[in-house]
């Protein structure tokens, strides 16, 4: 019986030196968890939201720093709707295709589709119209010389 009770409680010394290395391995790795959090950053705060194109990404990631902050510093991008009517102003009349060649030709990525979009809404604003397939920049809403009644061209003239 002596020998019994004597292997029981080594058995013990055994499980409680177990439970003394189980216990120092939860330590460790507490104090890792907590090194962990201590490195994480908080999230950062939500940035305005844009909707470049996919191949925007791809050319702002390609330019060297010295580039973008060169082109921060210079005025700001033309919109579509001001580089089509100049396309337009300077070309005539064009299928929206064409528009987007020549758009393309001075370096800024854009397709078709947008072109289309932004024909569209040029069209709805009247600064555009769309004739046979082509279209072509509607006329300037300048002011009109008033007619003067009874008075010739030339008189005209001389008024304004």
């Amino acid at each position: 019986m002596p020998i019994a009770v004597e292997q029981i409680h080594t058995k013990i010394a055994e499980l409680e030196a177990r439970i003394a290395d189980l216990r120092i391995a939860e330590r460790e790795l507490q104090a890792l968890d907590r090194i962990s959090a201590r490195q994480t950053k908080a999230a950062p705060a939500p940035k305005a939201k844009r909707k470049p194109g996919p191949k925007a990404k791809q050319k702002s990631a390609l330019k060297p720093k010295s580039q973008k902050a060169a082109s921060s510093q210079t005025q700001p991008r033309q919109t579509i709707g001001a580089a089509i009517t100049e396309v337009l102003g300077q070309h005539g009349p064009l299928p929206a295709a064409e528009i987007a060649e020549r758009i393309k030709a001075t370096g800024r990525e854009i397709n078709n589709r947008t072109v289309s979009f932004a024909l569209q809404a040029l069209k709805k604003r009247g600064l555009a119209k769309n004739t046979d397939g082509k279209w072509t920049a509607a006329k300037g809403r300048g002011r009109q010389a008033r007619s003067l009644p009874g008075a010739s061209v030339p008189e005209i003239a001389a008024a304004a």
